[in-house]
């Protein structure tokens, strides 16, 4: 599984905005159903609003579905594009060493 993210999530659990789904309809006071398209038939289409996004003003911010590679079982590939930063963390007893990468479909400022 190494390299594959499930759709949805990246890096450490943070939402990821893959294109515009019009809302369907309101449910409840927090939750809001969308129009997905029929590749993403199998994905719950009732999401909270924290998850969502007003629509974005840039559309080169959107990108498009098929530009990701949507598997049938929801999940994508990433592909490492460049090794932005490097550095070594001293804890008491070790070192821990952290790199920041530049992923495909991805901007310099969601770099992880």
């Amino acid at each position: 599984m190494k390299g594959v993210m499930r759709f949805g999530k990246k890096g450490k659990l943070s939402p990821r905005y893959i294109d515009l789904y019009r809302i369907s309809k309101r449910i409840g006071n927090v939750a809001y159903e969308l129009e997905l398209p029929q590749e993403l038939v199998a994905v719950h289409p009732v999401f909270h609003i924290f998850t969502l996004k007003k629509c974005m003003g840039d559309p080169s911010l959107i990108i498009p579905t098929e530009d990701i590679g949507i598997k049938d079982n929801l999940s994508y590939e990433e592909i490492l594009v460049q090794i932005l930063d490097r550095q070594v963390r001293k804890l008491r007893t070790k070192e821990v060493a952290s790199v920041k990468i530049l992923w495909r479909n991805q901007f310099v400022e969601e770099a992880t």
